[in-house]
Order: structure tokens, then sequence, then C-alpha cells
């Protein structure tokens, strides 16, 4: 019965009518400005599981499962430091920013909360000083409050399921879209198809495996993942739907 209720949300998101409303550059603009606060809350819980699956500690000790290590070192490679196009490397949420800076989108936002966050100001407290709509602001505080409080099994369902195996489809909508020569995008459509290609290739498939290792003959574990599942494919709809008011 969950696993029906995660399809249909999934279905949800796929077929959106967001994306059909981003058909101009100007409303590209308005997506990017609420939508980079998902790319920058992404890292948050990429570090939780990097730190729960991995030693960064001094002196340093090995973690039981080095394919588990393995995985989560490989993700943060891509997402920290990936490939950008142009001979350097990058995060994907400067690869992010960069798109946004070549379409006209106002960055000044972002780049406050992340540097207030940077000097220690609480999240939550610098989206507000920033003036972040208020829809924004409600996805990333679950976001973090799953990053800080969830169990692991928690976390990588978020992970999984409102990230690595959601990505590639929400993209690839966005894709029928941009994917248009002539227009000003191309940033933001090498952004769409690296998270395509690395997302549903390999982070996807690797997630789905550390998801069945984690909750391997554990109905409990199996059903809080669900419901954390649930709950984070549900923000990303009030996300979506708020950004799509903010176009009509």
């Amino acid at each position: 019965m969950v696993e029906l209720e995660l399809d249909h949300l999934k279905h949800q998101l796929g077929d959106h009518p967001l994306y059909r409303a981003i058909n101009s550059v100007e409303r590209l603009r308005v997506f990017m400005e609420h939508h980079v606060y998902a790319v920058w809350d992404f890292m948050s819980l990429a570090k939780r599981l990097q730190q729960e699956l991995t030693s960064v500690d001094v002196p340093w000790t090995p973690r039981a499962v080095p394919e588990f290590a393995r995985l989560i070192n490989e993700i943060v490679l891509d997402e920290e430091s990936d490939q950008d196009n142009r001979g350097g490397f990058a995060s994907h949420f400067e690869l992010y920013l960069t798109a946004m800076r070549e379409v006209g989108a106002d960055t000044r936002p972002v780049e406050q909360v992340v540097t207030a966050v940077a000097h220690g100001q609480q999240p939550e407290e610098a989206m507000e000083t920033a003036g972040v709509p208020a829809a924004v602001q409600a996805f990333v505080s679950n976001t973090l409050t799953i990053a800080r409080r969830a169990p692991l099994h928690g976390v990588a369902a978020a992970f999984f399921y409102g990230r690595e195996d959601l990505i590639p489809i929400l993209f690839s909508a966005l894709m029928t879209q941009w994917k248009v020569k002539g227009r000003p995008v191309e940033r933001f459509v090498y952004y769409l198809e690296r998270h395509i290609e690395v997302d549903g290739d390999k982070h996807g498939p690797m997630m789905r495996q550390l998801m069945d290792a984690l909750c391997a003959n554990r109905p409990d574990r199996l059903k809080e993942s669900r419901g954390i599942a649930q709950r984070v494919m549900h923000a990303r709809i009030a996300l979506w739907d708020a950004i799509y008011q903010a176009l009509v």
C-alpha cells in the first residue's frame, strides 16, 4: 500500500504543471531563485550520511562496511567537486549559481543565507532575515530536521526517495522544456544533464542498495523509512505548488 502511495507521489511530481509553466527565461529565473535552496540543503543530507558511513575523526578508524563508505564518498565526490564542463571542478551548488547568473537570476539572497550560516547563524534565522519565501523555508527546514535528527535509515530514505531516485524524473521533465538551442541556458542544461546522468545511472542504484541493506530483516526500519519517504515527497509537492503559484 505504501509503495503504491510512493509511486503515486512520484507520478504526481513527474507530471506537475510547473514544468509547462516555465516557458520563458523570466519564469526560469523565478524557478531557480526558489529551487536553489533545495540544491543547497541536499548537501546536508549527503554530509550526514558521510558522517555515519565513513570515519572523519582523528585518529581515524575503519568503518564496518567499506562498501557503504565507498558509496557515499563517490556521491560526495560528484556533488561537492564535479567536473564543471570547462576544464575545472565545482560543487553542484556552485554550478547552479553559475547557471543562475547566466540567465540573470538573483543569487544574492541564497548567498546571504550561506554566508550567514558559515558564520554561525542558524539556517532558519538566516532564511528569515534574507526574505526567503515561506514555502522554501518550510522545505529546507524539513530537510535539515531529517539530516540532524533522523536515524541513519531515515536519512538514507530521504536521500534516496526525495533526491536520487526522484531527481532524474523531475529534471527530465524540465529538459523537455529547456533543451532548446538559442536560449541562454547552457549552464542550466548542463546542470540538468549531469544530474540525470549521475543520479539515474549511478547514485540512484547505489542508494537503493544501501536502503535495502539498512532495512534488511527490520520491518520497523522499513516502515519508518517509507514514512520519511512520503514526508519528503509531500514536501517537494508543496514546494512545486508554491513555485507554480508564484508563476501564474
